[in-house]
């Protein structure tokens, strides 16, 4: 049986039902699993979770800009093992025509803080970016107060895509994003790299409440994967860039996906 139909199998739930379910402010447990092992987790999921549905579509197309200093500042204090970094994006969810601002915190306890505006007046057109950056609502303003940074000193360096599944438990603890077919292009290197194989796992859920996901990955003898799809996408397209932590991480991956 393929993804789709696995997903279809799922009781739906809706966006507007998910609004108590955003944990802005989590933890996070990632794992990296070969897409031949998605079925076995999806069947084993379905009893537990409710899968979203927008618009008829379970499987959702994402397409995100990571934006960093001209020196990689927030790439490289994530390779560095700082407690507390940002990530800055552009994401647009296809499927439902939004386009947001995203400013991701990292705190020294292991938090997750997610603070977003609305920014309509961005556009992706193929590898070309139609920004006005004075049309996006309070830009500058937003990073200057919810980040490190100013905006002025940002430029887009990552093209990431991918397609997700969502997840939500019953209990609406917690929720559990599923990304496939990862593709990377590097904006400044004009790079591109692709593990179309590869499905990141990621539970999201507020403080270490119970996760019947948790338990299937221990059945399946999956463990956890501290994995960021900027880094790692970042580490494939920038030839000569600091990466020795994740040389190894890639390693793994490409030996797993090779051995599935």
């Amino acid at each position: 049986m393929n993804i789709s139909s696995l997903i279809n199998e799922f009781e739906p739930i809706s966006l507007a039902e998910m609004e108590s379910v955003k944990l802005m402010n989590r933890i996070d447990t990632k794992y990296a699993v070969p897409q031949t092992l998605l079925p076995a987790i999806l069947h084993a999921a379905q009893a537990d979770y409710f899968a979203q549905e927008t618009e008829g579509r379970r499987i959702a197309t994402y397409d995100t800009i990571y934006y960093d200093t001209e020196t990689l500042d927030m790439y490289i204090r994530h390779h560095d093992r700082q407690l507390v970094r940002q990530k800055i994006r552009v994401r647009q969810y296809v499927d439902s025509r939004l386009t947001f601002l995203e400013i991701k915190r990292k705190n020294n306890k292991g938090r997750t803080k997610k603070k977003r505006i609305v920014v309509p007046g961005f556009e992706l057109t193929g590898k070309t970016f139609g920004e006005s950056k004075r049309a996006l609502w309070n830009v500058e303003d937003f990073v200057a107060a919810k980040s490190r940074y100013c905006w002025d000193e940002l430029s887009p360096h990552l093209w990431t895509k991918f397609h997700r599944i969502t997840l939500v438990n019953k209990a609406k603890t917690e929720r559990l994003t599923i990304d496939m077919d990862l593709t990377w292009d590097n904006v400044v290197t004009g790079e591109s790299r692709s593990f179309s194989d590869l499905v990141i796992v990621e539970l999201k859920r507020d403080g270490n409440v119970f996760s019947p996901m948790t338990k299937i990955m221990l059945d399946l003898r999956i463990k956890p994967l501290k994995i960021s799809k900027y880094c790692i996408g970042t580490a494939l397209t920038t030839p000569g860039l600091k990466q020795n932590r994740f040389k190894s991480k890639i390693r793994s991956i490409e030996k797993m996906l090779a051995n599935a």
